[in-house]
């Protein structure tokens, strides 16, 4: 059967988890919000480029390039970006 002295230092212990675990969920959700304030930031960016791709497309014969022919679509791949990055 555990003491008061385990006890109180097992109540210590837990508590400094929790600190811990507070301070990495804080950390982490900072850095969510400059990731999606940066996406924001660039999605003008994206747009713009999306736009000057399209046009030069337009005006270029399709026949010429490869990437711009139509083709049945055969197989379809992911690709799955990801990082471990802890509470991210």
């Amino acid at each position: 059967m555990a003491n008061l002295r385990d006890i109180k230092k097992r109540v210590k212990s837990i508590q400094n988890t929790q600190q811990i675990t507070k301070a990495m969920k804080m950390v982490a959700a900072a850095k969510l919000r400059i990731a999606q304030e940066r996406i924001t930031e660039a999605r003008p960016y994206a747009d713009k480029m999306s736009e000057v791709i399209s046009s030069l497309a337009l005006q270029t014969d399709p026949k010429l390039h490869p990437l711009l022919a139509r083709r049945e679509i055969k197989k379809i791949a992911y690709i799955v970006l990801t990082s471990d990055r802890g509470l991210c």
